[in-house]
């Protein structure tokens, strides 16, 4: 449907705008199978600014084999970008996807039509845009947090390694399209947990970092944390570990203190 490839195209229009790293394909597919298989396995986190967030955004698969691997990515999001081509229309994978946007109480909703330029039927679009609707009321999702817009990501892409001045290109329709999906990111008001609780962090994964320990990534879910503070670790069935930080890190930066909304990888001592 073109998931990394709109991350891409999201990363490239901001990098010219002085807002992002820029990350190409192959950063963000990275594995040897994903790059064979040309499906997105894992789920890939990435860094950038728009005109009003800081946002991490993970590219999750959207393969119907790796749906496990997208839960862990998509119980961190407060924003959904669903990719559905236009071409290929509706998916099995894409029912899966609502249902799990439901599940897990993801309220805000980009419903990107992508692939647009190869498709000169405006019913065929419309019609697409019905079933989908059909289905969020089939699921119950509160259309007032839904967004759907068409676009090519691919087109972004090839106009910005054409031309990189902003200026220049910003009215360019495919351009202005994925502005608009932007935009929308910009304006969604994202109700922030609260740093005054307890601090609850979900663990999404966990490794060791030879000659230092071992580091749990996941999003932190309510409350703060700071250097050498100490935290407990829970365990189903078996006795809570408490352990102290001894570093903090996102996206490569490291930290004193997180909060609520951060996605951060945590040094462990003596774990």
């Amino acid at each position: 449907h073109g998931k990394t490839t709109l991350t891409t195209a999201i990363s490239h229009l901001l990098h010219i705008q002085g807002l992002s790293k820029k990350y190409n394909y192959d950063d963000i597919d990275s594995s040897k199978e994903e790059k064979i298989r040309g499906i997105t396995i894992n789920t890939t986190h990435i860094e950038y600014e728009t005109s009003t967030k800081h946002c991490a955004h993970i590219d999750c698969p959207g393969h119907s084999d790796y749906i496990k691997n997208m839960i862990v990515g998509a119980t961190q999001m407060d924003i959904a970008i669903l990719v559905i081509s236009i071409i290929d229309g509706i998916m099995p994978q894409t029912y899966e996807h609502l249902l799990l946007i439901k599940q897990i109480d993801i309220k805000h909703i980009i419903i990107f039509l992508n692939k647009e330029d190869l498709c000169n039927d405006n019913e065929l679009i419309d019609f697409i845009k019905l079933e989908i609707n059909e289905l969020l009321l089939k699921y119950n999702f509160d259309t007032q947090y839904i967004h759907i817009i068409t676009g090519s990501a691919l087109n972004v892409i090839n106009i910005i390694q054409e031309n990189k001045n902003f200026n220049q290109i910003k009215s360019n329709i495919w351009i202005q399209k994925l502005l608009n999906l932007i935009k929308i990111i910009d304006n969604t008001q994202i109700l922030y947990r609260k740093i005054d609780k307890y601090f609850i962090m979900p663990i999404e994964d966990v490794f060791s970092i030879t000659g230092r320990g071992t580091v749990v990534t996941g999003k932190i879910e309510q409350g703060c944390i700071s250097i050498n503070e100490e935290i407990e670790i829970l365990k189903f069935e078996k006795p809570s570990i408490i352990t102290t930080i001894i570093g903090l890190e996102m996206f490569k930066k490291q930290l004193m203190q997180a909060q609520s909304g951060d996605n951060v990888g945590i040094l462990l001592r003596n774990i």
